[in-house]
């Protein structure tokens, strides 16, 4: 997702050189600032959304931590009573 978004950025940006050079009239100004515009907030909630994926996956791996230390702590507590 992240790399279509990159390329869909790009072509905005290209579209844009096009119509203010003139030179072939493919996109229009309008256009090409939109579509520009498009891929540029695709391409921030993207990052957005990888890095949020990333913090969920490490306050899991820490929940899963901290119950392996409980379990831990009881087994020593259960090995003190013996």
């Amino acid at each position: 997702m992240l790399i279509w978004c990159a390329v869909l950025f790009v072509l905005g940006i290209m579209a844009f050189a096009d119509s203010l050079l003139n030179m072939g009239e493919i996109f229009r100004r309008i256009n090409s600032v939109l579509f520009m515009l498009l891929s540029l907030g695709l391409l921030v909630r993207t990052t957005t959304k990888k890095k949020d994926g990333d913090k969920e996956r490490l306050k899991r791996d820490i929940f899963v931590l901290e119950q392996k230390i409980r379990t831990l702590e009881q087994g020593r507590e259960k090995l003190g009573k013996f």
